[in-house]
């Protein structure tokens, strides 16, 4: 039997575990809600699928009988599970940090690891992104010149002091890149060439207590090459997110499409037109925004 997970580990969560033990032992959840159904114990498919994702967690008395039901059949020391349990939440609560989650859809020693380097399991784990608004401007070369960014952050620990951002460019010229902040103290900026990146401790003004929300405003700015799209990766659930893509009169291009994919690398999926408007500008507001990479592509005429 497996040593117990180590619950002092951030990176060791009840849905980290739930989800690497079902793996291991090759068990699809059907099997696991009819292995609690042999021992009266009834959870559904979808609540299931919650928790090895961190989007609920066990709570109620059934739910964590189905917990001591699930660590011999997942080959867990007893009470290993309950161990991960954290507080309850109030009902439409914010799902804890998952760096696991943030890996699904990054990719494994992604670019924004690489970025991040040791602090990559921590990025932003005292806050949750609520609302990102985020506007791109292209100069009459082509180039992405300035992206605005206003995002609405919960945290949901106390004792939160900064937002962390990490944007890649289409090969940036040294010397040209700045991000400033909107009604706020100066950002630290590291600006990483071998990386084509630009990465940001941007403060809230004032530490934030659990619960709280604060809004965060900033503009980045830089010279860099011809540029074809741009998207967000996004590794919670938000209430909404809006990209707003403005061409310079010298500079349209033929097409733009809006795209969704599941994860870095993977291939886009319900890829759609998106038209143009007298003022040379187009936008993507998901009905729904799950985690995964949410853009706009577009291409230039011969």
């Amino acid at each position: 039997m497996p040593n117990a997970p180590h619950p002092a580990d951030p990176g060791v969560t009840f849905a980290t575990v739930f989800r690497d033990a079902l793996r291991q032992r090759g068990l699809p959840l059907e099997r696991v809600r009819d292995h609690l159904r042999a021992q009266q114990i009834t959870v559904s498919l979808a609540t299931l699928s919650h928790w090895q994702r961190g989007r609920s967690q066990p709570e109620k008395a059934q739910s964590l009988r189905a917990v001591d039901a699930l660590e011999p059949l997942l080959n867990l020391p007893a009470g290993s599970l309950r161990s991960l349990l954290g507080p309850h939440r109030p009902r439409g609560g914010t799902p804890p940090h998952d760096p696991a989650a943030v890996r699904h859809v990054y990719g494994e020693d992604s670019d924004v690891e690489q970025a991040l380097g040791d602090a990559f399991p921590h990025f932003n784990a005292g806050l949750r992104q609520l609302v990102v608004h985020e506007s791109v401007s292209l100069d009459e070369h082509r180039s992405i010149d300035e992206t605005s960014v206003t995002t609405v952050v919960r945290a949901v620990r106390d004792d939160v002091r900064h937002l962390s951002v990490v944007h890649f460019l289409d090969a940036p010229k040294a010397g040209t890149v700045d991000l400033t902040v909107r009604d706020g103290p100066a950002p630290r900026i590291r600006f990483l060439p071998e990386l084509g990146c630009v990465a940001a401790d941007i403060p809230l003004g004032r530490q934030l207590a659990r619960t709280e929300t604060a809004v965060v405003g900033y503009t980045l700015r830089s010279s860099a090459g011809v540029s074809h799209q741009h998207e967000r990766r996004i590794t919670a659930p938000l209430r909404t997110y809006l990209l707003h893509v403005r061409f310079h009169p010298l500079a349209v291009p033929s097409n733009c499409w809006g795209y969704h994919r599941t994860q870095i690398g993977a291939e886009p999926r319900h890829r759609h037109r998106v038209a143009l408007d007298a003022s040379h500008t187009t936008h993507l507001l998901p009905a729904q925004c799950t985690p995964g990479v949410y853009g706009i592509e577009w291409s230039w005429p011969d």
